[in-house]
This record gives C-alpha cells, structure tokens and sequence, in this order.
C-alpha cells in the first residue's frame, strides 16, 4: 500500500488505515530520515487502536508501552521503540524487548530498526518508509 500525506490530518488517516489491518503479534519497523513523522506516525496507529493515552516519542527511554482497550483482535499492548540513541542490541535485549517481540497479543512499533536486525531475523515484519518529498509531503509505503 502507498499513501500520500500533505498534512498531519492525512498522516492521522493513514495511521489509522495501517491500525485497521493489523494482527495481534504484528511487528512494524518504521524507516525515515530524521523528521520524516515516524512518531506522528506512530501516534496515528495508536489512536487507530483506541488508544487515548498521550504517545510521547520514546528517543531517550527506548521503550514506551500502552495498553490497548479491550478489542475484537485481542489485541493487549503497543510497544514503542526508538533504537535511535543505542549503540547495540544489547541495550534493548536487557530491558526485555525480546519479550514483546515474541508476544502474540502485542503490536510492536520500530523506528530505527536497521540498528537491531539481528534480533528482528526470523520475525515476520511490516516494513514501513516514509519518504520526504517536500516541506510537508511524505510518502508512506507499507510493504
């Protein structure tokens, strides 16, 4: 799938299309340059799943985790990860992020995710990439 968005209204749209398709145990990796709305994105998914809680970028706890209201998919929690400030896997792999990974009532969002592929191997992923093309247009591609 491929949108556009020209403003934070659309981004919102879209967040809430990709939340529609998800499953339980879904792991999503975010890929853009710095400022391309991953977070935004990120927000717009979160939203989609019901969630009313504030999403906060998670760049200097690596992790932020929100409880996702009771739903037909069962889905239970999305977890939020920014691998932008580690230096290694390790880091995540102390704080337990293996743990979600693996987690069937979970859906798991990645910006950075180049940064862990290691511990993303064998997972099935949905590879987001959101592409700048002007001061507010973005193309968003979920593969």
């Amino acid at each position: 799938m491929e949108f556009i968005s020209t403003c934070q209204e659309d981004t919102k749209k879209i967040g809430q299309t990709i939340a529609s398709t998800l499953q339980p145990g879904d792991i999503i990796t975010l890929t853009g340059n710095l400022g391309t709305g991953k977070t935004s994105l990120t927000k717009a998914i979160a939203k989609g799943l019901g969630i009313q809680k504030e999403i906060t970028s998670p760049t200097f706890p690596i992790m932020n985790i929100y409880t996702v209201p009771k739903n037909p998919k069962e889905i239970t929690q999305l977890i939020h990860i920014d691998t932008y400030r580690i230096d290694n896997e390790k880091e995540l792999i102390e704080i337990g992020v293996e743990e979600y990974l693996e987690d069937s009532n979970t859906i798991t969002i990645i910006e950075w995710p180049e940064k862990i592929n290691s511990l993303l191997q064998n997972k099935k992923i949905k590879k987001v990439l959101i592409e700048h093309l002007g001061e507010q247009k973005r193309k968003i591609t979920l593969e």
